[in-house]
């Protein structure tokens, strides 16, 4: 009878690894036909790895998946995820966080993360992993007991801990991080929106106070360049962070710069041989709130005082409404009135990687100032915007349209014939040429783009679009007076189109984007300032180069050389002739070469 239990239990027992048998392979072949992972390792420069980093996987709508700790390993994964574009981002104290965008996950598709982090540049790497690539079910059965909670420590004290000194989120500075960059070279993404000088000098500081308040400070400082007159600005920034999310960003910005005494200035300050000074002063908001799952507003204010000649004094509200339509993209609405909003368009920009170069791209923007009827003049617009995004796998799909009043335009004026110009012919504050208002006009637009994905780190934008145009007719005038000028500009619809590619150079890691605008080159195209597109098309031929450097091993950080080279084939220039055969150009966009070197820590 023993045999005969003996005999069962074994056939009992057989039969259920038979049955384990045949599930598990079934079981792993519909997860890898229908589900990815991704996992990885988080670790040091040194290469020790990193317990407890906060990972963060994100979906292509930028809304959290899941969230985990890492082991004391420093290992994570993020299981049966369904085929989409994913972000993993990593956080831990005394170190720069590290992102990762556009992870592609398909079906049985395992992604490996290499995440090195330091305390000023944080690096990931990602390795591809094919189907059925290096032995899953041994890896399967390392998760399995990594998970264990028998074999996984979750939280240890230390008591000799206990009395030690505060944490590095309780210090008084904390997650500081910086640039200091000669000749701010790759600050120019959003000159179509306003002067921006090349004064010699920038620099951008960030830390934490105590963890939970952030405070940001950056400059920019030095000499004109073409006319050697000192300038300077300087800009603050503070917001608080709170367990339920973060306080508003506030900003106070100051700029100064003296404008060169010529072409009459003098006079009207009612001094001949003064340079008056422009100083502004602004105070400006900004906020991010979510209003429901799928809605959310960006939001905020600018209120400046100008003085120049007179005191001006503006507000300049914005937001954008964003709608998630999950697969079927994403809506919105943005609006607009005033100066451009900086802080929004800054954190749209695609060539902007970091928050220091969003911080000098906005603080060398300088309002577009001009002269009329004797008076100090600043170029204001009203935007109402509608935009539309959607993500078709590694291909993005994008659409605006829009509608633009703008007031008092301020477009530059040269004469390489040297016809003089009248007194209201403002001298830029930053070149060699004149300001000129065109005074006021309004225009319906609209555009669409699509970017395609090519490899890691490379894509390409190709952008159509319609929109306002300046013309002039035949362009004969009699003596180019400013009101003769005004009184020839017309405002026409225009077709264009637009193609941009950016990438990383293989080996030499050098970070380059290159673009180019077709539109008709007898009329002047004023830049539009897109709330809704991270698409800002640029006349003429454009190139951004971003050249690492070796650097010292002493130093904590990274040197980039960087090159600017705008509107290099001078499209885009409006040309008038007077009876006498004297030539003078109107221009939006001038072209120009500028180069830097910049210490990123």
């Amino acid at each position: 009878m023993k045999a005969c239990r003996d005999k069962s239990a074994r056939l009992h027992w057989l039969a259920a690894v038979l049955v384990l048998l045949a599930a598990a392979p079934m079981g792993e072949a519909n997860s890898l036909n229908l589900s990815g992972s991704i996992a990885g390792v988080v670790s040091d420069i040194a290469g020790t790895p990193q317990m407890g980093a906060t990972v963060v996987l994100f979906n292509r709508y930028q809304r959290v998946v899941q969230r985990m700790l890492t082991d004391d390993r420093g290992s994570f994964r993020f299981e049966s995820l369904r085929p989409d574009l994913y972000s993993v981002r990593v956080n831990l104290a005394n170190f720069l966080p590290a992102v990762r965008y556009n992870i592609d996950i398909g079906p049985g598709i395992r992604q490996m993360l290499n995440i090195n982090l330091a305390s000023a540049l944080s690096s990931l790497e990602l390795v591809y992993a094919a189907p059925g690539q290096g032995a899953l079910m041994s890896e399967d059965w390392k998760w399995v007991l990594r998970g264990s909670l028998a074999t996984r420590p979750v939280l240890r004290i230390l008591a000799e801990e206990r009395g030690g000194p505060p944490g590095p989120r309780d210090s008084a500075f904390s997650n500081t991080r910086g640039m200091l960059r000669l000749s701010a070279g790759d600050t120019g993404f959003l000159g179509p929106l306003g002067s921006q000088p090349d004064l010699g000098t920038a620099f951008a500081l960030a830390t934490s106070l105590y963890g939970a308040n952030e405070v940001k400070f950056s400059g920019n400082l030095g000499y004109a360049s073409d006319s050697g007159i000192p300038a300077a600005g300087f800009r603050t920034t503070f917001s608080r962070n709170f367990d339920g999310g973060a306080s508003p960003e506030v900003a106070l910005t100051m700029r100064q710069t003296l404008v060169a005494g010529r072409a009459g200035i003098g006079i009207l300050s009612g001094n001949r041989h003064a340079a008056p000074a422009l100083r502004t002063m602004s105070l400006s908001l900004y906020d991010r709130t979510r209003l429901s799952d799928q809605l959310s507003v960006d939001y905020g204010a600018t209120m400046e005082s100008v003085t120049f000649l007179d005191r001006l004094n503006y507000f300049s509200p914005f937001a954008r409404f964003s709608y998630d339509l999950g697969e079927m993209g994403t809506v919105e609405f943005g609006y607009s009135s005033g100066l451009p909003p900086v802080e929004l368009l800054a954190r749209n920009a695609a060539a902007l990687e970091t928050e220091q170069q969003q911080d000098l791209a906005t603080l060398s923007l300088f309002p577009r100032m001009s002269l009329r009827d004797g008076r100090a003049r600043v170029q204001r617009t009203e935007n109402f915007e509608l935009g539309y995004r959607r993500m078709l796998g590694s291909r993005t799909v994008s659409m605006a349209v829009y509608r633009e009043a703008v007031a008092n335009a301020a477009l530059m004026a040269s004469s390489p014939d040297g016809l003089a110009l009248g007194s209201e012919y403002l001298p830029d504050l930053f070149s060699s040429s004149s300001v000129f208002n065109a005074g006021s006009y309004r225009t319906l637009g609209y555009m669409a783009s699509l970017t395609q994905a090519l490899w890691d780190g490379w894509s390409a934008t190709a952008a159509y679009g319609n929109g306002g145009a300046l013309h002039t007719g035949r362009g004969d005038v009699a003596t180019g007076a400013a009101g003769e000028v005004r009184g020839l500009i017309r405002n026409r619809r225009q077709n264009w189109v637009a193609t941009r590619v950016s990438g990383v150079a293989p080996g030499t890691k050098t970070r380059f984007a290159a673009s180019y605008q077709w539109t008709d080159l007898r009329a002047l195209t004023p830049g539009h300032f897109f709330l809704t597109q991270r698409v800002l098309p640029e006349a003429g031929l454009n190139v951004s180069l971003r050249q690492p450097l070796p650097s010292v091993a002493v130093f904590n950080g990274r040197l980039e050389a960087t090159a600017e080279l705008r509107n290099l084939l001078a499209q885009g220039y409006l040309p008038l002739t007077t009876g006498q055969g004297r030539r003078m150009q109107l221009i939006h966009s001038p072209r120009a070469v500028r180069g830097g070197l910049a210490f990123i820590f």
